[in-house]
């Protein structure tokens, strides 16, 4: 099976159902009840929170933390204990499994949400997709960044059989990854974790925000790296790398002569403005030169770009292509991280520096342009790479290996 990178990844949007309590039946009632063919609409029956385990699917523990580091190898015993104990089934992938449908494959689907924590055994086993199945499916969902719709579509699939010895070496290999950024980062910073495609604001040793990003496409991989934000910029000019100029602008000139102007991108040379049709689109001369986006609502990097000292020539920043971020895919950038709800993240960076509170700073975009604000205390950033770890509870959380970095194939179920 193939799962496209487009349908696969994504950010989680909702929260999971909560933890574990007593059945209000036995388990002969419920298979009675699962079996009748006059059960009606499951939402009005059951309680579904009743079925799904306890933990914390959704947490305010940072990524980078000591307590992340204790509940991920806690979460290692408990899949050392199912890979010993033979793994987890894989659920035919040919049918799309909802509320309401009554099939054989649900009972193979109940078997691996039970081994895998997300639906209690006091569920039962039965052919048909009740509201306990549904609560535990969307808890699987939101644990691999799937939006949870509580639907068995192929994107739901490619990770559900991923298989427990592979889910077992990727949280290993994070962990080793996790121990190295578990010591003190700064009273305040921000975390990019690029196979997630988000951005934590952390304070205190809690997650104070949580932000959809857009990171690097394979083939223009946004790098790892540790650095201090320093400035922002407001209603910045985009200055194109050489790489774009080369790759995108020059392409697209050929195609389209009045690229340029209708994007406000002017060509700077040694004595001035350069009129685009002086230039020989047919060759690459224009990589020589230099091109300036004017700030505005069109400029690439929109209202506000974030500066910190780094070789790779990446910052952070808005766009003006909000709708990247409804998007299960975020992989579209070249190597710059976009950042949704960006100016929360700035008036949270900015908070002490006098004179730059939230007002100041949306009255500043909509009246001034290139407005360079210098953090008076720095925030340290990283930039990192952790497609797997655990949250309160022992809960697993797992990601596409969208860079091939944790070395199994089987974990690139973008490319698969």
């Amino acid at each position: 099976m193939k799962t496209s990178r487009r349908i696969f990844l994504a950010g989680a949007g909702a929260t999971a159902a909560s933890a574990l309590s007593g059945s209000a039946f036995a388990q002969s009632a419920i298979d009675d009840i699962l079996a009748s063919t006059q059960r009606g609409n499951w939402d009005d029956q059951f309680d579904a929170r009743a079925a799904t385990q306890p933990g914390t699917v959704v947490s305010t523990t940072p990524v980078f933390s000591p307590f992340t580091v204790a509940y991920i190898e806690q979460t290692l015993g408990q899949y050392r204990d199912i890979v010993s104990r033979g793994g987890w089934p894989m659920v035919p992938d040919t049918k799309a499994l909802k509320v309401g449908v009554v099939d054989p494959d649900v009972q193979v689907l109940r078997r691996r949400l039970m081994i895998s924590g997300d639906l209690s055994e006091q569920a039962g086993i039965s052919s048909s997709f009740d509201t306990y199945v549904d609560a535990a499916l969307k808890r699987f969902q939101i644990r691999h960044g799937i939006p949870a719709d509580g639907a068995t579509g192929r994107f739901t699939y490619g990770a559900m059989n991923v298989s427990a010895q592979v889910r077992l070496g990727q949280l290993e290999t994070n962990l080793v990854r996790l121990r190295s950024m578990s010591g003190f980062l700064g009273d305040r910073y921000v975390m990019v974790n690029i196979p997630a495609i988000q951005i934590e604001a952390v304070e205190g040793d809690r997650v104070v925000s949580r932000h959809a990003a857009v990171v690097g496409k394979i083939d223009r991989q946004t790098p790892i790296l540790n650095s201090k934000i320093h400035e922002i910029i407001i209603n910045p000019y985009w200055n194109a790398p050489e790489s774009i100029v080369r790759r995108d602008i020059i392409p697209l000139m050929r195609k389209n002569p009045q690229y340029l102007t209708e994007n406000n991108i002017r060509i700077l040379g040694p004595n001035g403005e350069v009129d685009p049709m002086s230039i020989d689109w047919s060759t690459e001369e224009a990589a020589k030169l230099r091109f300036r986006q004017d700030p505005g609502k069109i400029n690439a990097m929109a209202s506000v770009k974030i500066n910190f000292p780094n070789p790779h020539a990446v910052y952070m920043h808005d766009t003006p292509q909000q709708s990247l971020f409804n998007q299960l895919e975020r992989f579209h950038s070249s190597g710059c991280v976009r950042v949704q709800n960006v100016r929360d993240l700035v008036t949270w960076l900015l908070r002490d520096t006098p004179g730059w509170d939230r007002r100041h700073i949306e009255q500043t975009i909509q009246n001034d342009s290139d407005v360079p604000v210098a953090l008076t205390n720095p925030v340290p950033v990283y930039f990192t790479y952790i497609s797997a770890w655990a949250s309160d509870g022992g809960v697993a959380h797992f990601r596409d290996d969208i860079y091939g970095r944790d070395g199994v194939e089987e974990l690139q179920l973008s490319t698969l």
